[in-house]
This record gives structure tokens, C-alpha cells and sequence, in this order.
């Protein structure tokens, strides 16, 4: 039989190592005063509906556009469609910036760039997950990464014949004439949202297999060439 002590100790080593995670995941008592910024489009807790954006009970685990009865935007189903589902890291870019994670989505919010508030805010929104303990996202994966791009690629001055060039196999699946047949449309993007989604592709937070691996094939110049390219076309 274990003795007191030795109890006692493994005790405090457990308190001290759930005080730890608990701490790594974010303080959810300041991400209830974070979601402030939230309530204007979205609700949370036991009386919660949807607004102009879906309530965000048990959001962690949820595949994206996936809540029954809301009129999510084109952009958003074809996300789930290919995949997508909120977890502590999809969530944290996304909050970051929309726009990393679903082209022309309606969601207007500019993001949260600072890292400790992004962790903060997701530790509250976990509290309306089921059995939030016993999620995966429950590891101490919610210490934010850096999402946004280098500013000195998005400063990049995309080539628009070099892009031209380099569009052949965009164009084996989007229409060059903006059709959004089965497909998303990417001509008349504004030149930043391109590289954005590109480079969201590139690091694997958007799912797409497919435009994992034709992002993963090129580099910072070739992505900023083709947004230019694609900025024009009519």
C-alpha cells in the first residue's frame, strides 16, 4: 500500500500538472471578456441561438458550416465539404484571420493577432463543448502559433505574365471565366486573399488534399505572380 506521503506527493504533482495544462490552454475567465467582441454575431450558453452567425455551443469537434438550420455562405459549406473541422488549431487561425481558412467568408471580424488572447478566448469557448477534458483539442495544443503570413510576402509584386504562365493547372478544375460551377471561382480575388488562402493550403490548416499538394509545389514569387495574374482576369 502506497504510504501517505507518497500520495500526498503524487498529488501535488497532479494538481501542479493540471494547473499547467490549464494554464497552457488559456484562461477562460479572460476569454469571457474577450467574447465581447463576438457577441454582436454570435451566442453562447444554455439559452443561446443563432444570430447572424451560428450559436457556438460545442463548436470544438464540429465540421465547418455543419450546424443545422443556419444559412451558412457558399464559402463556408465548401469548406466542411473538403473538410474542414474546428479544433484548437483551425480555431486559432481562424480567429487570427478568416480569411486563412474560408475565402469570402461573411464573417466581417478582423481577428485577434495577439496569441495569448486567441488561447484565452478558445478555453472559454471549450467550457460549451461536451466533455471538454476529454477532447484531443484538450492537449495543450491551444498555445497560439503564429498564423499571419511574413509581411515580406505579402509585400511580394506578383508577375502577371509569370503567373499567366504558371496557370495552367489552376485552370484544369477553376474557370477562367469566374464560373462557380462545382468549384470555387478565383478570378478578381484581391491579390492578398489569394496569397492567404495559398499559403493556408501550403501549410496544411486549409484540408484540401488536392491544393495541399499543388500549393506545396510552389514557392513565395510563384504564389504572388499567380495572384496577380488571376487578380485581372475577366
Amino acid at each position: 500500500m502506497r504510504s501517505a506521503p507518497f500520495l500526498k506527493s503524487a498529488l501535488a504533482a497532479s494538481f501542479v500538472a493540471g494547473a499547467s495544462l490549464a494554464e497552457e490552454i488559456g484562461d477562460a475567465d479572460a476569454g469571457e471578456a474577450l467574447f465581447s467582441q463576438c457577441k454582436g454575431c454570435h451566442q453562447i450558453g444554455a439559452s443561446a441561438e443563432d444570430r447572424i452567425g451560428p450559436h457556438l455551443n460545442g463548436i470544438f469537434g464540429r465540421r465547418a458550416g455543419a450546424h443545422e438550420g443556419f444559412a451558412y455562405s457558399k464559402s463556408m459549406q465548401r469548406a466542411g465539404v473538403d473538410g474542414l473541422t474546428w479544433t484548437a488549431e483551425t480555431l486559432d487561425a481562424y480567429i487570427e484571420n478568416p480569411r486563412a481558412l474560408v475565402s469570402k467568408t461573411r464573417m466581417s471580424f478582423r481577428g485577434i493577432k495577439n496569441p495569448d488572447d486567441r488561447a484565452n478566448l478558445m478555453a472559454y469557448l471549450r467550457d460549451f463543448s461536451d466533455n471538454p477534458s476529454n477532447l484531443p483539442e484538450a492537449e495543450p495544443t491551444a498555445r497560439a502559433t503564429d498564423h499571419d503570413l511574413d509581411p515580406e510576402i505579402l509585400a511580394l509584386q506578383g508577375d502577371p505574365e509569370y503567373g499567366e504562365y504558371l496557370s495552367n493547372e489552376c485552370l484544369t478544375c477553376h474557370q477562367a471565366d469566374g464560373s462557380a460551377e462545382g468549384i470555387p471561382s478565383i478570378t478578381q480575388w484581391p491579390e492578398e486573399d489569394f496569397v492567404v488562402a495559398m499559403h493556408a493550403y501550403k501549410r496544411k490548416l486549409r484540408p484540401h488534399p488536392v491544393m495541399q499538394m499543388m500549393a506545396g509545389r510552389l514557392n513565395d514569387e510563384e504564389i504572388a505572380a499567380l495572384a496577380a495574374y488571376f487578380k485581372d482576369l475577366d
